[in-house]
């Protein structure tokens, strides 16, 4: 029985962010410029709130202005548009993230199209999402997972995916459909899959390339996989199990990993697959943002 590689993502990360981190150092010597990421959390998530510490941790690791608005769980939408015109009007801020999911009171689309394009690291306003689907990336920000995906995708096929097909289990905005955009992008041809598609196993059979971003645990079994495919897991499914008579949770993707490794050629983790390698490509578009701001891409 053959058993896939192990992509590695959080060894990939740690790489690109080593590079960030030389680049960051780099505009401060020559140009007295130094990227800003702003991060606004709204309520007290517990999942939320890790995310932001590490994004944060990360931040400064590469040598960032990092800044954290932390606000209750009852602020108006009116403070919140406030905060980030002030964010969008402020010089040494060159991203700001919006950590989602936000309380139930508050417009999520709103509040993420109030992020000004050109500091809108996380590729969810509609100008971005536009110029991505369009082709025309070269000043425009993609989704953070979907970028990371698509680099760990490269190193295992190279940059020209012409003949292979592509199967994306999902259609969110936030993974499915850049997702789509960026492997067509490659010359890839693209399925786009989700709860309506029928005989989701068969169509993901015929797939070199399989990206799961469903949000259920497991769903994805060997007998889905074609043989050699590579497989993308962006799933992050907390599930209960009895260990020693104790019930403990764990992380898993939306991909069995165990059972897809005796069929795929190559299979990322959870966690350590797109989990690290999404935070690397906010620190990415941040340093992007700042160089595009003074004129030195684009």
């Amino acid at each position: 029985m053959t058993t896939a590689k192990r992509i590695d993502g959080k060894a990939k990360a740690d790489q690109l962010a080593a590079s960030i981190t030389e680049q960051t150092a780099a505009l401060l010597r020559e140009h007295g410029l130094r990227p800003g990421l702003a991060v606004v959390i709204i309520g007290d998530d517990p999942a939320s709130q890790v995310y932001v510490r590490n994004k944060k941790r990360r931040a400064e690791a590469c040598g960032f202005f990092s800044v954290q608005h932390t606000l209750a769980e009852d602020t108006s939408q009116t403070d919140v548009l406030k905060l980030i015109d002030s964010l969008n009007n402020d010089e040494a801020i060159h991203g700001i993230l919006v950590q989602l999911p936000l309380p139930e009171h508050l417009d999520e689309q709103t509040i993420t199209q109030a992020v000004a394009p050109t500091k809108d690291v996380d590729g969810f306003h509609f100008v971005n999402i536009g110029k991505l689907t369009a082709g025309h990336t070269a000043d425009a920000f993609v989704p953070c997972t979907p970028a990371g995906c698509m680099l760990m995708i490269e190193d295992e096929l190279g940059p020209d995916l012409s003949g292979k097909n592509a199967v994306i289990i999902g259609r969110s905005n936030i993974v499915g459909k850049p997702m789509a955009s960026l492997l067509l992008q490659r010359n890839a041809t693209i399925t786009i899959t989700h709860s309506r598609t029928a005989d989701l196993s068969a169509v993901v059979s015929n797939a070199d390339i399989v990206v799961a971003a469903v949000g259920r645990a497991n769903m994805v079994k060997a007998d889905w996989i074609k043989p050699g495919a590579v497989v993308i897991d962006v799933g992050i499914n907390r599930v209960e199990t009895r260990i020693d008579g104790e019930t403990r949770s764990r992380l898993t993707g939306d991909v069995d990993y165990d059972d897809v490794c005796s069929v795929a050629g190559a299979v990322t983790p959870v966690p350590g697959g797109v989990g690290p390698m999404t935070i690397t490509m906010l620190m990415f578009n941040t340093l992007r943002s700042a160089r595009l701001s003074a004129g030195l891409e684009g």
